[in-house]
């Protein structure tokens, strides 16, 4: 997957009103507006530009991807924006769910059928998942928060719930 990691702006990289976006999102009433209102906007953005743009990137330069689960009880696809950040040709997904008691929908269809898809710049990418663990996962969470920060604030509004961390890597071709 050629997802060059020099694009993405980690925090210290972007610019002020970036980081400044960036750092709100990590308040109550900033994720929740990214819940209820940014995050339903990128989506038509994405498939109108054919993913190569979203409303997000654009406020806060992370890297967002359109991500293609199957609906872990419905089997149906289902397809939404996420900051996806690049680690090699893979790409690191965090369950932080805004900080929410519960694990995202995404999460529980990637655990049940970990073949999936993401949109980037236009290409479409066939992936597998997996969930990091232990040291994989501390390495690969503190590459996440050098990008987006508020993952912090998220984890402490989570309570018990170990934020996951999820690993999509290149699907092998199918035979």
């Amino acid at each position: 997957m050629p997802y060059d990691a020099a694009w993405v702006l980690r925090f210290a990289e972007a610019n002020a009103a970036q980081r400044a976006i960036r750092l709100l999102a990590g308040t109550r009433p900033m994720a929740w507006l990214f819940t209820h209102l940014l995050h339903h906007l990128d989506g038509p953005v994405l498939r109108l530009s054919r993913g190569r743009r979203s409303i997000t990137s654009a406020l806060t330069g992370l890297p967002i991807v359109e991500l293609t689960t199957v609906g872990a009880r419905s089997n149906a696809p289902r397809t939404l924006p996420i900051i996806g950040v690049p680690d090699g040709d893979r790409l690191v997904l965090v369950a932080s769910n805004y900080g929410q008691p519960r694990n995202p929908g995404w999460y529980h269809n990637l655990k049940a059928n970990p073949r999936c898809s993401v949109v980037f710049r236009g290409r479409r990418y066939e992936m597998e998942a997996y969930e990091a663990e232990d040291d994989e996962r501390e390495r690969l969470w503190e590459m996440d928060v050098a990008v987006y920060p508020p993952r912090n604030d998220y984890a402490r509004r989570a309570g018990d719930r170990r934020i996951p961390v999820m690993v999509l890597q290149p699907a092998p071709a199918a035979t």
